[in-house]
Parts: C-alpha cells; structure tokens; sequence
C-alpha cells in the first residue's frame, strides 16, 4: 500500500515538473510569458472601412456647415397710463416696470452652397429678425443679408460677404432610397457641429402641417432644436436635404425627423436668387384622393393617381382638354402616387413649360399636353373672387357667408349632399364674434327656416328686423348645434 502511495506521488511530481518545462518554452517561444496580453477582438475590415469612411464624410462636410443667430426686437403695446410722467413720479416700483422693447436671440443652422456666401437655411430660422449673424467653421463671424424667403416651404437664402468658402455639392433627392444612411449636422441647444447617424425612414411626406407644400425626407437621425436649416447628407457627402422639423411629444428627439428635400429647396434658392421672387405652376383643377372604393368605380387595380374633381375656368387643364372625373395617373413622365405628390409637381413645373399628363377616363388612358400657368394670387382657400359680392351683411351683422358647394363641403370635413351657407368672415367684436361664430361654419336654418342655397338664405334675412334675436342651426365639421344672434 505504501509502496502505491509512494509511486503515485512520484508521477504527480514528473508530471507537474513535465508541465512547467513545457509552459517555460512555449512561454520563450510565444512572449507570452513577459506580460498579460488583452483580447483583441477580430473586427471585419469591412465595419472598420465603414467607421472610417462616415468620419472622413463628417470631416468632409462639416467646413460648409455655419451657425445661425438671430436678433429680433420685441416691443411692448404703449399702455397709456403707466406710460404717463405724473404716474411713473409717484410710482415706488417705477424701476421694475417691464421694458417698452427687449431683444430675442436664437440659434439655427444653415448650410453654405456657394464658395461665394450663399447659404441656404430655414424660413422659421430667419424669419422676422432684425439681425442674422453667420459663425464659420473657422469661428469667423458675419452679418448676413437676407436674400429671400418662402413660407410655404420653410425655405430662406442667406448671403456673407465672403469668398473662397467651403460649399457643399448638391446631391439630387429624387433619387433617394429608404434605408440608405445618412448623416444630419447642426447646432443642437448650441453644441456646434454636432454630428449624428441614421437612415432615411420615408421619402416623399406630406400633410405633416408643417408647411404648405410638403415633400419631406423622413429620417431617424437625431435632430433637436437648433439643428433647423442644417444639412441631411448622403454617403457621398452631398446635400440631400434641409433639417426642418421633428416630430415629437416632449420637445426633443424621438426617432423622427424631417427634411426639405434638396431638388426643392434649389429650386427656390434658383428663383429667389435670380428674380428675387417665387412662381409657382399651376394647372386649374380641383383634384382629391382615391380611396379604394373609388379606385374600383374607375377600374384601377390600386389608389395612385388623382381624382379631378372640377375644373377652373380658362384654366390650362381646360384648355388641354381634361374632365371632371378624370384621374391623373401621370405628370412630366412621373407617377403621380397622391394628391400632395401631384400638387408638387405641378407648383414647382416651369411657367410656360408643355408637359405631357396621362390620364385615365372611362377605364381608357389618353395622352395629353398641358401647358403650365402661373398660380394665381387672387386664388382664395374657400371662395372665387366673387364671393364678397355675393355676401349680405344687414340682416346678420359681421357675417359675410357663401353658398356650400360640393368642394368647399369636402375641404370642410362634411358630406357633398350637405346644404347651406358658409361663413367665411367673422368680424372682431361682432354679434356674431360674440355669439361663438367661427370661419368654416355651416348655417343651414335660420329661426328654424332651412337654408338651402344663398339666394334662399338672403331672402330670410331680408325680413330680419334690427334687435331681433335671431336663432341659427350650425354645422361645425359634423357637430351640429343652436346658436342665437342680436341682429343690428
């Protein structure tokens, strides 16, 4: 037994004393032995050249990329008692009166697209300011001139009186895909030149309410206040798009994102540059949208086109030969996917241009050429620009009213088959005003009279007589309800 314990202890030594001999040379042979060498994980070259090409995109792009700061001055309304010498005299708290002005200072971005100063931003950036003042990436400073500006697509050029800048090459927008990654830089809560990551979520975004004409470029790259008017960029480096807005509860980030596209925002900077003004294209006809009910009425397969719902007198689509109840299944060559998608088009179409427009009619397609108009300033959003005279002010004070017709019913939210007469003004300080009237009401009785048409409706104000009071049957996009009115 000894004998085993003895032989078994001996092995357990040869071994041990084999193993550390072993351990000693490979250590010798390998370094390892000298020190602890980390892990090092074995990352795809591919991920490392991606890293490395979206920070030389960064670097790239970010010389063109400016600061915004705005100076407004807010004045107070002159309140003429406090603002009397004899009262400040006697007035304890004279020195802690609120200012007759104050300045307002923000911050945006904008992005240089010229090397000779132009740089391109938003209208809500610049709007109203009494003083823009531009920040280079090299921490130059300048007054910038306003060059020109349109709401309707939260648009605005800026110019330095600089030269030999760093601009940034424009990129073509209509070629966008969803997925490809893109890159937004700015100046969040004043963090200048701040950089982040993400893909394009949709393209071609409308009725967002964020300006009239929509086409945005959706994206879930960061953007936050302060990043307004900076550039969305593409893996070539190119502008893409203008940051313009976020959607978001809180006021800060939340995945979503939107940008003008950079074929729009071109195509004002081109026209406010070189005419100092925006005309936009015009076709003359009141289109709504396909639902699938309807699309099966017409015999297509799917909702994309636009369904002309009436034509404008003398208006080009007249003249070319479209019909009520046509739909536009093609513009200039381009599908046509909704009615935001045509109206686009069409607004930003060269006056004068021929354009081809295929439609579909009686299940049969026919090619057509429409020559575009530019879009009237006299279009109003409800009424032709009859409707003042068409109105009656003395039975009913402070309204002024139109008949409901099938389009103005549509845009209202309520039935074609509805009847009645729309509000269209409410006068300040009005019975009218007072009794909770809006723009955009429907009256359809009157002291429980039905109002059919306006002839019908100023035949029973006629007979009003002044200080009577006067019981009205509203119809507030659906809701239905009385309301009385002194006449005057």
């Amino acid at each position: 037994m000894k004998n085993k314990i003895v032989v078994g202890t001996v092995v357990l030594l040869v071994g041990f004393l084999l193993g550390g001999i072993a351990f000693y040379f490979l250590g010798e042979m390998t370094g390892s032995h000298k020190g602890y060498m980390p892990f090092t994980p074995n990352v795809p070259k591919q991920i490392i050249q991606a890293s490395r090409a979206f920070s030389e995109i960064a670097s790239s792009v970010s010389p063109s990329v400016v600061n915004i700061s705005t100076t407004k001055v807010v004045r107070r309304d002159s309140e003429p008692f406090l603002d009397d010498p004899l009262f400040e005299l006697f007035n304890p708290f004279r020195n802690f009166k609120m200012p007759k002005k104050w300045k307002e200072q923000s911050l945006g971005s904008g992005v240089v697209v010229s090397a000779d100063g132009y740089i391109v931003t938003n209208n809500h950036v610049v709007e109203q300011a009494d003083e823009i003042r531009v920040t280079l990436f090299d921490k130059r400073s300048f007054k910038a001139k306003l060059i020109g500006a349109d709401s309707k697509t939260d648009v605005a050029i800026v110019k330095i009186d600089a030269d030999n800048l760093s601009a940034m090459n424009w990129g073509d927008s209509d070629k966008l895909q969803v997925g490809e990654f893109v890159l937004a830089i700015g100046n969040p809560y004043g963090l200048n030149h701040t950089v982040t990551m993400g893909i394009i979520s949709a393209v071609g975004r409308a009725n967002v309410g964020i300006a009239d004409y929509e086409d945005f470029i959706q994206t879930d790259a960061a953007i936050n206040p302060g990043n307004s008017g900076g550039p969305l960029v593409d893996i070539k480096g190119e502008l893409i798009g203008i940051n313009t807005a976020i959607f978001s509860r809180s006021g800060g980030y939340q995945g979503i994102g939107f940008a003008v596209p950079s074929n729009m925002a071109r195509l004002v900077m081109d026209q406010l540059v070189q005419k100092g003004k925006i005309t936009r294209g015009w076709l003359g006809v009141t289109i709504q949208e396909l639902t699938p009910e309807l699309s099966q009425k017409f015999g297509i397969r799917n909702s994309k086109g636009a369904l002309v719902g009436d034509i404008a007198t003398g208006s080009p689509a007249e003249k070319a030969g479209i019909k009520r109840g046509d739909i536009i299944l093609e513009f200039n060559g381009k599908n046509v996917q909704d009615v935001g998608n045509l109206r686009n088009m069409v607004a930003q179409s060269k006056v004068g241009a021929e354009v081809p427009v295929l439609i579909l009619r009686g299940k049969k397609e026919y090619a057509l050429k429409v020559i575009i108009a530019e879009l009237p300033k006299e279009i109003a959003e409800l009424v032709p620009d009859s409707a003042p005279d068409e109105s009656l002010e003395e039975g009913l004070s402070g309204l002024t009213v139109i008949e409901l017709s099938k389009e103005i019913a549509k845009q209202l939210g309520l039935s074609r088959d509805e009847k009645g007469v729309v509000v269209i003004r409410v006068d300040p300080g009005s019975a009218a005003e007072e009794a909770g009237i809006r723009k955009g009401d429907v009256i359809q009785e009157v002291d429980r009279m039905k109002v059919d048409r306006l002839n019908n409706y100023n035949r029973i104000v006629s007979g009003i007589r002044s200080g009577d009071t006067v019981l009205l049957f509203i119809n507030r996009g659906g809701k239905k309800f009385y309301v009385t009115i002194k006449s005057s």
